[in-house]
């Protein structure tokens, strides 16, 4: 059933070594600006203030060039989903929808059913740039009518940092390279007896962690199963899977038995920023299953600088659940940027967007997001590939990652499991209720036709 999930992580991989893309037509929508000005929304953080510099490089060039024209910047600073309720307020009013917004590949497909976004294939077609983009990043854009509504600012993929120096005080061996889901926890395990005033690991779970619960943790633990949430070639949602009960199961066993962060800690939405500013850094944390751009906060320029990070800090891949083939797993997400559905000059939208994702203020953000390259051009630039010594690892995750199913109902599904999640870590349900819940609120979304029972 993961199969298709494969499929983008296979192009995506692609891109990381070739390239070949193609960006303006008529106006459409309407809204109270006159066309002379661009309003741009944005998400900022404590811990992630990369795209207001992009956002600022853009706009003076964009004005320089395009006199009489005002790029309006509106940074929202919210984490997670805060930032996703915020977006959705702004587009409900065509007077405060944004003319560009920042947009996460996941929110693609409701967004664009919701008609808060304009189709960009017309444009995209007379600019050049789009061939230079891997197929799996142009796909990621894309909406329920296959139509493309959001072009990439990269990938990401993800995996287990760890803390060397932790893991020799504790006895563990490094380079540390768990097999299994019961060599991760062994390990934890070992930490909490040995460094009693360390958190073992912390992986995100619950409502407060948002889309970084269901897809960081949970889908990269069932990606590690020979289970799916999704049939890609049924359509349907897949229900009563014992791959979903073993993911739940594995989030109880670590919240239950201490391993994870106190409940308070974990289900804090400022989580991200202590994992990131506090935790990590002051060796207060053993193992995080993050992602590839945690090094953007810790490198020369970064909210939370750390000169050691690259020495103090490991690496090692999410194993699958009993180490079955490839041995290996990751997530991979992504954001756009795209066009809202009542801009009043879309073609200086466009135009703006361009600007933003040129091949020099691709490879800046890039580089100091940590993110993993979708242009061509940018992937192959000698100033990306040498600019963090994480990036190789990363890349290569890009050939056992996976991606979340690309449904218009999937956001929905997300919250259902995270309520699962938090159901099971605070001992509220037991793994059974806490999936039987779930399969039921997945029926009541997408209704009986369109789910099917697990075959495993």
């Amino acid at each position: 059933m993961k199969t298709s999930t494969k499929v983008l992580s296979l192009v995506t991989a692609a891109a990381l070594a070739v390239g070949a893309l193609a960006g303006c037509s008529s106006k459409s929508g309407s809204s109270d600006s006159d066309g002379k000005t661009i309003k741009v929304a944005y998400q900022t953080t404590a811990t992630f203030n990369q795209m207001q510099t992009l956002m600022e490089t853009a706009k003076k060039q964009f004005e320089a060039a395009n006199p009489g024209v005002t790029v309006q910047l509106q940074p929202i600073q919210a984490e997670g989903a805060d930032y996703y309720t915020k977006l959705a307020l702004m587009n409900k009013s065509a007077s405060t929808a944004p003319d560009v917004q920042y947009e996460d590949t996941f929110k693609i497909q409701s967004d664009a059913a919701a008609g808060y976004l304009l189709p960009l294939d017309d444009r995209l077609a007379k600019w050049p740039d789009w061939q230079l983009y891997a197929k799996g990043a142009q796909e990621a854009g894309q909406g329920p009518d296959g139509q493309t509504y959001g072009v990439s600012l990269g990938t990401d993929t993800r995996a287990l940092w760890y803390n060397k120096q932790l893991f020799e005080q504790a006895g563990i061996p490094t380079p540390w390279e768990p097999k299994t889901w019961a060599d991760v926890t062994a390990a934890a395990q070992t930490i909490k007896a040995k460094l009693p005033d360390v958190i073992p690991i912390n992986m995100y779970s619950g409502k407060a962690a948002g889309e970084a619960a269901s897809m960081q943790t949970f889908e990269m633990l069932m990606s590690g199963t020979p289970d799916w949430l999704y049939n890609a070639d049924t359509k349907k949602w897949v229900v009563g899977s014992q791959g979903f009960k073993d993911s739940l199961q594995y989030v109880a066993d670590t919240y239950q038995n201490g391993l994870g962060p106190s409940l308070q800690q974990a289900l804090d939405p400022n989580i991200f920023t202590n994992v990131t500013a506090e935790w990590l850094p002051k060796g207060k944390l053993a193992i995080a299953l993050d992602g590839s751009w945690q090094s953007a906060a810790w490198v020369e320029g970064g909210t939370a600088p750390w000169s050691d990070w690259s020495t103090v800090l490991g690496l090692a891949p999410m194993p699958t659940k009993d180490g079955a083939t490839p041995g290996s797993t990751s997530m991979s997400g992504g954001w756009t940027l795209a066009l809202g559905k009542n801009t009043a000059n879309p073609d200086q939208a466009f135009a703006f967007l361009t600007t933003a994702l040129s091949k020099e203020n691709a490879l800046s953000y890039d580089v100091d997001n940590s993110q993993i390259a979708v242009r061509s051009d940018v992937a192959a630039d000698p100033s990306y590939t040498g600019a963090n010594p994480s990036f190789g690892f990363f890349s290569k995750l890009v050939d056992v990652t996976h991606f979340r199913p690309a449904t218009e109902d999937y956001s929905e599904i997300s919250n259902a499991i995270q309520v699962a999640m938090e159901a099971v870590m605070t001992g509220q349900s037991s793994v059974d209720e806490a999936a039987a819940a779930y399969d039921a609120a997945v029926t009541k979304i997408v209704g009986a036709d369109n789910t099917e029972t697990a075959s495993s």
